[in-house]
């Protein structure tokens, strides 16, 4: 078999079947069973098309269980991008929606995330995406649910007055 070769010997084929049927990583799995055909002889297109990817794939997984064996196989985990907003900065986020925006500063009578995103931009020099300010709240234990939201020259008692004060049936 010319351009693909197994050079770990730890595991032989019926061994690599073993494993693979008692891992959880479905895609470890196939590719535990596209190395087991290849250690069996079978050749690299058929192994290949049998375990449902490309021959060039089936090199690249043999060259990183060669070179990492069985845990070569297994998806790696991409590292995160950093939040944009310090933990800091982050508090102040929620003491401002927890606070609620002043109508003269902030000139809306409730927060919506363009709202934040304009004061996040104006005060930490920070620009998000609307979508972003919204993973910062959900991040915070915000959820999307508000209150309705109240006009700030609204009377209570002119409300409460106006009421229907029919009895119940």
């Amino acid at each position: 078999m010319a351009g693909i070769a197994v050079t770990r010997k730890e595991l032989t084929a019926a061994e690599l079947r073993s494993v693979a049927g008692k891992t959880k990583d479905a895609r470890a799995s196939r590719r535990m069973l596209a190395i087991a055909l290849v250690l069996d002889g079978v050749d690299r297109e058929t192994a290949a098309r049998t375990c449902g990817m490309d021959r060039q794939t089936l090199r690249d997984w043999v060259h990183r269980y060669n070179a990492g064996g069985l845990g070569g196989l297994m998806n790696r985990t991409v590292p995160h991008r950093p939040r944009r907003l310090t933990p800091d900065q982050m508090a102040m986020l929620a003491a401002w929606v927890e606070a609620g925006p002043d109508v003269e500063k902030d000139g809306v009578v409730r927060w919506r995330r363009r709202d934040l995103q304009a004061r996040i931009a104006a005060e930490f020099g920070v620009e998000l995406h609307e979508r972003s300010v919204g993973k910062q709240l959900a991040a915070l234990g915000f959820r999307r649910l508000s209150v309705r939201p109240q006009h700030p020259k609204s009377d209570p008692d002119a409300q409460s007055a106006f009421k229907k004060t029919s009895p119940r049936r």
